[in-house]
């Protein structure tokens, strides 16, 4: 399905128009009741808001007081495969209509709130315009990632060729629902010595395969451990929004972990694993076995080889804590930053309105040349310099000069001195695995987890996800890659989840990146590694383009600013395993058919 993971077609729930049937539902968040237009609509393709006149609230018994029920417009107003938002008088809903019949579900995507209705609608599933995120439309599950909520759907009608949805209220303002979860059903002491999985690492990888074992319906103990000291949190936004709490950014609080019967132990670093004696030792002496194992440790910063180490105010931005602290020391000073990763970057870019200047060393060229290609690199360098960044590029750090232990400047191997009052090193990772070296789980060269399609290392019963691993991608012919996603975790942890309890299931997703500097957002789908050509259309200087990037004959990958939801889209072909012609997009090159994308919607197929 499209890049998504595949589920049978649920039983289509017949909705009759008898006020008994009403007062019978009890549950506003179960499968879709879908309406059949009458065969002899022509329906006219009108998109729009529904009018104050459409959205007439229909009598129904005061025991369905946490329902609302409403006329959203006329069958004749959406054409197969196409969205509408509709005002339901007190929240909002997605209407859709594929095949002849209608859906409803939440209107918002429950990851960032993107409005869903300018995704992409493609063979039962809604992908979002923003980040890739797929739900299908009979059930509202998310079948894609990022994200860990699904969403409500509401009932739909059609009575005398008016489109009628009755939705439950509370559904309608929370515009997002998790999966039903088993607990666990063991007696369990908290300070026992066993799990029956164990989970090291609380990124999205580990929490999404903590939450997939529940929603699967195991009952056994989960332990999630992790070395930091908050609950699971969203990282990618630590470089983008400095200012932000771990309060703000978390994913889960402690008492939806703990209502789901997911342990959580905070500050807990793993030293060693006894794959013989399937156990783990944690540093402060703690050793705890398990029955199956999920290693989801992420990467950590590459090191750096320089004098003057032990200056202060020099960061690797890892927690809300140094992100606070970057951003509190930068004000009004001078601030530097090493590396041009998109982390660095986007770090950059979120200072230049506190500090007093802001400087980016990078070894290569442009910024995100071997990413997004040279003449996309010069584009986005080119709006950090109108921001008054200063790059200082084919350079490296000499040394750190500080004054009592303070970081007072940065020298480069060029002789170049550059104030700094805080620096901010962004300039790559290795994956986070070194303690592994003598336990016997296989690692590759580069110091990388290999595991097979199922996510399982060479070891029976242990199984590792996200940033650490190299994996077997299926459209470089299964070719061990690693892609440090944030969304590409989220889909090792539901692998892993489901290989773990026999239920296999392959990578089906196509990888999908984001970052935002300045207010503009790079999207970014597809695996680029290694292209021969970058085909542009639109408008570089004016930062609203769509680069394609090729491989021989083959788009492999896509990104783009200002023309959504071009990514999601070409996302949503190249997961339903089309392929898109190097050729064919040279061809809308040059006819200057910039963000078209009609063309694809053959290409994918409805």
């Amino acid at each position: 399905m499209g890049g998504c993971f595949s589920k049978p077609k649920p039983v289509e729930v017949k909705v009759e128009l008898s006020l008994l049937d009403k007062e019978k539902e009890v549950d506003g968040l179960s499968p879709n009741g879908k309406a059949s237009p009458f065969a002899d609509c022509r329906p006219n393709g009108a998109l729009g808001h529904g009018s104050d006149d459409d959205a007439t609230l229909l009598p129904f018994s005061h025991k369905s007081r946490d329902y609302v029920e409403a006329s959203v417009c006329h069958v004749k107003d959406l054409e197969n495969g196409q969205m509408r938002e509709v005002d339901l008088g007190c929240g909002r809903a997605l209407l859709i209509k594929e095949h002849g019949e209608f859906s409803a579900m939440g209107h918002k995507c429950p990851h960032y709130g993107a409005p869903l209705v300018k995704g992409v609608l493609s063979k039962g599933h809604v992908r979002c315009p923003w980040h890739g995120a797929c739900f299908n439309i009979s059930t509202g599950d998310i079948e894609d990632f990022p994200g860990l909520d699904s969403l409500p759907t509401f009932q739909v009608r059609v009575e005398k060729d008016k489109v009628i949805i009755r939705a439950n209220k509370q559904a309608l303002q929370s515009q997002k629902r998790s999966k039903p979860m088993a607990r666990c059903s063991a007696v369990i002491n908290s300070s026992s010595g066993f799990s029956h999985v164990l989970i090291i690492g609380s990124g999205p990888a580990g929490l999404v395969c903590a939450e997939t074992l529940r929603q699967e319906g195991f009952t056994d103990r989960v332990v999630m451990c992790t070395m930091d000291r908050h609950p699971p949190y969203d990282r990618p936004k630590l470089s983008k929004s400095l200012d932000s709490t771990a309060e703000q950014l978390r994913l889960r609080s402690l008492d939806f972990l703990q209502d789901h019967d997911i342990e959580l132990f905070t500050e807990k670093e793993v030293v060693a694993v006894d794959v013989k004696g399937r156990a783990v030792t944690f540093e402060d002496g703690l050793r705890m076995e398990y029955r199956k194992l999920f290693i989801a440790t992420g990467s950590k910063p590459k090191p750096m080889n320089y004098k003057g180490k032990d200056v202060r105010n020099v960061f690797h931005l890892r927690t809300p804590e140094d992100a606070n602290s970057i951003a509190r020391l930068a004000n009004n000073k001078n601030a530097v930053i090493v590396g041009t990763s998109f982390v660095g970057m986007e770090v950059a870019a979120a200072l230049t309105d506190k500090a007093h200047s802001v400087s980016v060393i990078g070894i290569e060229s442009v910024p995100f040349k071997n990413a997004l290609g040279e003449k996309v690199g010069k584009a986005i360098m080119k709006l950090f310099e109108t921001n008054r960044v200063k790059f200082y590029m084919l350079n490296e750090v000499s040394e750190m000069i500080g004054h009592h232990g303070q970081l007072k400047e940065v020298v480069l191997k060029s002789g170049k001195v550059l104030r700094a009052d805080v620096c901010v090193i962004g300039a790559g990772s290795v994956p986070a695995a070194s303690f592994l070296k003598q336990s016997g789980i296989h690692l590759d060269s580069k110091g990388f987890i290999t595991v097979n399609k199922m996510m399982q290392t060479n070891v029976d019963g242990v199984f590792a996800g996200g940033d650490v691993v190299t994996f077997p991608f299926p459209p470089r012919n299964n070719k061990k890659v690693n892609i440090p996603h944030w969304q590409m975790a989220h889909v090792h942890g539901r692998v892993a989840a489901l290989s773990m309890m026999g239920r296999s299931t392959e990578i089906k997703t196509v990888p999908y990146f984001w970052s935002a500097m300045f207010g503009k957002t790079i999207r970014y789908a597809g695996y680029g590694d290694g292209f021969d050509d970058v085909i542009i259309q639109g408008d570089l200087d004016e930062l609203r383009f769509v680069a394609f990037y090729t491989r021989s004959e083959e788009v492999v990958a896509v990104t783009s600013m200002n023309y959504d939801p071009i990514v999601s889209r070409v996302a949503e072909v190249l997961g339903s395993g089309k392929t898109i012609k190097k050729r064919d997009v040279e061809m809308l090159a040059r006819l200057g058919k910039t963000g078209d994308i009609s063309w694809l919607i053959d290409k994918g197929g409805h």
